[in-house]
């Protein structure tokens, strides 16, 4: 039994066209698959598993990195001279974060309250939580400027409270009491006679209100509706919009909790959360693509007009009374005190700041925050928010205690809230994010190409059995035509007759 070459070759073609259009199918519907598991494993739903409890209780080890401004000349700046001050640290923390109080809603979203705790690292830290450090007195300094428009009679008063109390301008106490607290008899007064008046009882800390707290009752939706609102703020204890600030717009409580945002972002695409630690809302734009371990990612950074006044950036008026550029006001929601946040090292802010204290000295990669999020799934890979808090210091008449203090907005501390993706999660994401879509893509073109390979092979198989059964077939006609040629030839040449030619036609004519 032989085979036919050209109906084998034929079979290959229409094979090849059937496999160019698999993987032409593939191409387009390829990433609609992987974008259909996007949604399924980005929204808040319990029955993905993995995803709902990387949500609940985030496996990503986050560190908070504390740096203080140790004060060296509190009695020089007692008689008006510039303050110096030397960073120490960092002193870092391992912080836990879980949610509770998890209940989700019929309108698609999801409310929770998250505790977080904080655990020093010794290892990690340059010094530790002994380490002995000067900053001025927020009780003192502080309560000052927030007086200062009181009855001279009644500063008086207040002065000679504090030295009731043994409470001076500034304080020299170990990195864990200033963290966590230390005992102080103004507290424990003001906290018996005047309850409220300190954001906590008990012992005074920088840090006092932040460990083993919640930051709130959030309420997020879910995703399961439209995709494009998961993480989304619906509200925040219960509110829907601040009162802290003087302008609607300054009030909004925009885009998520700053965990996660929506998945397929795009350049464009910015960075809105709320931070309730800010009392206010936020918003990364984007710098630069970049990649981790293979993942491509965004990076995100603060715009210079984050921290800007209304002066400089007329939408931030709302966050005033305002001071220079680079500084942001939340007295309106930490009890009136004093307080400014900034960039560290008064990065991104008005020069004239640096002026005033020596020891300062801003650049991008120390001081600037950062996050780089995966675009396609909205997952933030590597984390860095870095912020400072400062203290507005000035003389006020009748509290003796702040001398010749010239006004200054004053360094305090500053801290990094960093975490980065690693180990079984990496590889998770590295897995379904780069491998995962890069075979499908290989695949696609793989198969287009075959299919093309197969066509073009088949086909000039086809064509060359074709060819030659067309040459075997001329040949056979040339080889038949010069055999009938030639036998005429040799019978006109031997003079036959076709009677002598053929018995047959002389037996019919006898």
């Amino acid at each position: 039994m032989t085979i036919d070459k050209s109906k084998v070759a034929v079979g290959f073609v229409v094979a090849g066209v059937l496999t160019v259009f698999f993987g032409t199918v593939l191409a387009f519907v390829g990433p609609l698959i992987i974008d259909d598991q996007i949604v399924k494993n980005t929204m808040i739903d319990p029955k993905n598993e993995m995803s709902y409890t990387m949500w609940k209780d985030i496996p990503v080890p986050f560190y908070m990195s504390v740096y203080f401004f140790n004060v060296l000349n509190p009695k020089e700046i007692l008689k008006g001279e510039k303050p110096m001050v030397e960073q120490k640290g960092p002193y870092v923390y391992r912080k836990r974060c879980q949610k509770d109080n998890i209940t989700f809603h019929p309108n698609n979203t999801v409310s929770y309250r998250e505790y977080r705790k904080y655990f020093f690292e010794p290892t990690m830290s340059k010094g530790n939580e002994s380490d002995v450090v000067t900053i001025p007195n927020m009780l003192v300094l502080g309560a000052a400027v927030m007086m200062e428009n009181l009855p001279f009679a009644l500063r008086l008063m207040i002065s000679a409270s504090f030295k009731t109390f043994n409470e001076g301008p500034f304080l020299t106490k170990t990195v864990g009491e200033l963290m966590w607290g230390y005992d102080s008899g103004l507290v424990d007064f003001l906290n018996t006679y005047l309850p409220g008046m300190l954001p906590s009882s008990g012992k005074f800390g920088l840090f006092a209100e932040f460990n083993n707290s919640n930051t709130g009752l959030f309420t997020i939706f879910t995703g399961k509706d439209d995709i494009r609102n998961v993480h989304k703020v619906d509200s925040w204890n219960g509110l829907t919009e601040l009162n802290y600030w003087r302008t609607p717009q300054c009030n909004m409580i925009n885009g998520t909790a700053g965990q996660m945002w929506p998945p397929f972002m795009t350049k464009e695409s910015t960075l809105p959360f709320y931070s309730p630690d800010a009392c206010r809302s936020m918003e990364l734009v984007y710098q630069r693509p970049g990649e981790m371990h293979g993942i491509p990612l965004y990076r995100y950074v603060a715009p210079k007009t984050l921290f800007a006044n209304g002066t400089d950036y007329t939408p931030n008026e709302g966050f005033c009374p305002c001071r220079q550029s680079g500084l942001l006001n939340v007295s309106s929601c930490r009890h009136n005190s004093p307080v400014f946040i900034s960039h560290p090292h008064f990065f991104n802010a008005d020069p004239v700041l640096l002026d005033y204290v020596h020891g300062l000295h801003p650049n991008e990669e120390e001081h600037g925050l950062f996050i780089d999020i995966h675009p396609q799934t909205g997952v933030p890979l590597n984390v860095s928010i870095r912020l400072q808090l400062n203290l507005y210091m000035k003389r006020v008449s009748g509290i003796t205690e702040t001398g010749k203090i010239s006004e200054v907005v004053m360094p305090m501390i500053w801290f990094e809230e960093s975490g980065y993706i690693d180990g079984p999660i990496l590889n998770t994401f590295h897995t379904n994010l780069v491998i995962l879509p890069a075979v499908m893509e290989y695949m696609q073109y793989g198969f287009i190409a075959l299919g093309l390979m197969t066509i073009i092979i088949a086909s000039l198989v086809h064509y060359k059995v074709k060819r030659s059964r067309t040459k075997v077939s001329i040949e056979v006609e040339k080889t038949m035509k010069n055999k009938f040629d030639g036998d005429v030839v040799s019978n006109g040449n031997t003079g036959t007759s076709a009677e002598e030619q053929s018995p047959l036609l002389t037996d019919k004519m006898d």
